[in-house]
């Protein structure tokens, strides 16, 4: 008997999907997370998973044949200022740039005043200039001067950094001087995590580029050590098999990979999700749906369209920009854990401070005094105390109930369920209002897309969120709880790559950018053949960068490498107009247009994990009633519960009801009907 297991770290639970690969039967498992060091939540949850099936640890991982681990290690490294002290060499008259970004405020604070841009990862005195200079036809203007870049070194060396990037001006059009560059570093700092923005990314926009290069070596010590400190634990446990690391693109790759490109997994974890979405509503015969995941500490939103999950290459962490392809995740800090507070003039929310996995809600007895939502889900009748986490652990309705008392219903004037309500009610709204910004901000409408829900906390929420964006029908996978961790088992191989090609459509080089896109997908497919995947099971896709001439931004127009061709012009300029229209309202054919990048990605098909269908019900699915909140009624009432794993496929119930699983709790409000589908899948249809 062999397994593959599948690890996402969150901030409050560590979760596992154990594939046995001889039958396709999925176990879920949820253990608390160890933020100080998240390699012993994972070493504690493998053993509880051992102990549950009755095996010595080392006996158990004898017989693992491949875990898929996304880790938030690197994102937790730029949340929270904790990255390697890292040096920048930059072209000379450029210093400032990281720090003075794009030179104007995001939309989200044009208008405050009071607003300040967070502090850059390179201190001033550790970005030190050079002199040199390539213009952006990579032509040299001035050659690389060694001495100061020695001088440069040598400070860098004085100041014992961990780290080095190195950002010339145009390096993508010629990296000769970076590459001299990294020569000189390396034999003087041979310790030190090193990055070149002509290997990062390759690619116009200076901001974007310094801003992704120096986060790659920021976080680079930091997961490099935890990769190492994961490895060698698995290693004492008997583990032999292969580990993969799941990217923010949403594939996997090999921990060489992304110990040289570590800012490739800045969304590890979320990036599943919508993977695993994909495979949700493809068992429905459905290619598109509406994901979210509402775990612990953060509520996340993205979406899947005829079959692709959706992709970004200009996205932040923590307000730094970072230009690498990522699934196209919208996150706001609304979670199980999130901090209900009443802000001076007595209006209450919820996050975006949650309370984590230590100490946790205060109904977790472990010193929280901060209410959360999980405390008002418990008080509102949604979970059973002595049924959290199938009963493993029991919540603490009492200390839930004082401490919203004594935070949030003595100042507002309510009793202790009318603010539990209403912090159920804000939370509620803002994840909908989250939600719907995303979708119409990426040209689509909610209302027409199954909203497909995730997260230990999701289910209790989701029917609420899809009742204030009138959605009508959700989907509550039977793994809901852990779908991150089950996406990572289902995510392919994949390594993307951009090269930047200036032109104007009308004069574009059709055999040019065919020859860019070729070295290109030649790379990654040397990087499979590494990887042991066979040639049957590798693909390769493209997409370029285009605009209206005089346009700023740019949209990313996917199409097959043998459509790059004088023939196949034609259709990647009417895939441009279409999905203009859609991303802003209007097109203009006819209109002059200019390419910016060329992108391939490479993919390596595993095999694939086959969703089990639901099993048939077992004796009585009903274990009683209680009760529970019905917003529709603004009170109390006896609500009937039922037991997931025992109810019938194809049983239809009208809400409200609730039914509990050992992992999740699915709410089902009024104006809904629940069934469960021959997939697996509780299913939330309104009425």
């Amino acid at each position: 008997m062999t397994y593959t297991i599948g690890i996402d770290v969150g901030g409050t639970f560590t979760d596992f999907v154990v594939a046995d690969d001889a039958t396709d039967e999925l176990l879920p498992h949820k253990s608390a997370s160890t933020p100080h060091d998240p390699s012993e939540g994972v070493l504690r949850g493998l053993g509880e998973i051992a102990e549950g099936v009755a095996v010595q640890q080392p006996d158990f991982l004898r017989e693992v044949s491949l875990i898929v681990h996304g880790t938030t290690v690197t994102t937790n490294a730029v949340l929270t200022e904790h990255g390697a002290k890292t040096g920048l060499l930059t072209t000379e008259g450029f210093r400032d740039v990281l720090e003075m970004r794009r030179g104007v405020r995001s939309r989200k604070h044009l208008y405050d005043n009071k607003y300040v841009a967070p502090r850059p990862l390179v201190s001033r005195d550790l970005r030190l200039p050079v002199t040199e200079r390539v213009d952006v036809a990579g032509a040299e203007r001035t050659p690389l001067d060694l001495d100061s870049l020695r001088a440069a070194v040598e400070k860098l060396k004085r100041e014992q950094v961990g780290a080095v990037a190195v950002c010339f001006m145009h390096a993508y059009a010629n990296p000769e001087h970076e590459q001299q560059a990294q020569s000189i570093v390396a034999e003087a700092l041979p310790d030190a995590f090193l990055s070149v923005s002509s290997d990062v990314l390759p690619q116009v926009r200076l901001t974007n580029r310094v801003s992704t290069t120096v986060m790659n070596s920021y976080v680079g010590p930091v997961l490099r050590g935890y990769i190492e400190r994961l490895v060698a634990r698995l290693s004492e446990t008997s583990f032999g098999g292969v580990l993969l690391v799941m990217q923010s693109n949403g594939g996997v790759a090999t921990p060489e990979v992304v110990a040289r490109f570590p800012v490739t997994t800045v969304l590890s974890g979320p990036a599943a999700g919508p993977v695993a979405g994909l495979a949700t509503v493809r068992a429905r015969g459905s290619s598109d749906c509406l994901v979210v995941d509402m775990g612990g500490t953060s509520f996340d939103a993205s979406i899947v369209k005829d079959g692709e999950v959706g992709l970004t290459r200009q996205g932040e962490i923590n307000r730094h920009l970072i230009s690498l392809p990522m699934t196209d995740i919208h996150t706001i800090g609304a979670g199980g854990g999130s901090i209900g507070w009443i802000d001076e003039g007595g209006l209450l929310h919820m996050g975006p401070e949650s309370a984590g996995a230590d100490p946790g809600p205060v109904a977790y007895g472990r010193g929280g005094s901060r209410p959360t939502c999980t405390d008002a889900d418990l008080l509102l009748g949604y979970l059973d105390p002595e049924y959290f986490l199938g009963g493993r652990m029991r919540l603490r309705a009492d200390l839930a109930r004082e401490a919203i008392e004594r935070k949030i219903a003595g100042p507002l004037g309510l009793d202790a369920v009318e603010a539990a309500a209403a912090m159920y009610e804000v939370i509620n709204l803002v994840m909908a209002a989250g939600t719907k910004d995303m979708a119409l901000q990426r040209g689509y409408d909610p209302r027409e897309l199954p909203l497909v829900v995730a997260g230990g906390a999701g289910p209790v929420h989701a029917g609420m969120i899809a009742a204030e964006l009138e959605i009508p029908l959700v989907i509550v996978p039977r793994l809901s709880s852990v779908f991150c961790a089950l996406g990572m088992l289902l995510a392919d191989l994949r390594h993307d790559f951009v090269r930047s090609f200036s032109s104007l459509w009308s004069s574009f080089d059709v055999a040019a950018a065919r020859r860019q896109v070729d070295a290109m997908v030649a790379r990654g497919l040397e990087s499979l053949e590494h990887e042991g995947v066979e040639p049957p099971e590798r693909r390769a896709f493209a997409a370029a960068d285009l605009r209206y001439l005089g346009q700023h931004h740019e949209v990313t127009v996917p199409f097959a490498v043998e459509d790059l061709t004088p023939e196949g012009r034609a259709g990647i300029e009417r895939a441009f107009h279409a999905r203009h229209e859609e991303l802003y309202g209007f097109s203009s054919p006819g209109r002059p247009m200019e390419v910016v990048n060329l992108h391939a990605t490479v993919v390596g098909r595993r095999p694939r994990l086959e969703l089990a269908a639901a099993p048939g019900g077992a004796g009585a699915a009903e274990k009683g009633v209680r009760e529970a909140y019905v917003p529709s009624t603004g009170r109390m009432e006896t609500v009937p519960v039922y037991d997931g794993d025992r109810l019938a496929p194809a049983r239809r119930m009208a809400g409200p009801v609730i039914v509990e699983e050992s992992t999740t709790t699915v709410v089902v409000p009024e104006g809904y009907d629940l069934e469960l589908d021959e997939s697996g899948s509780f299913v939330l249809e309104a009425r």
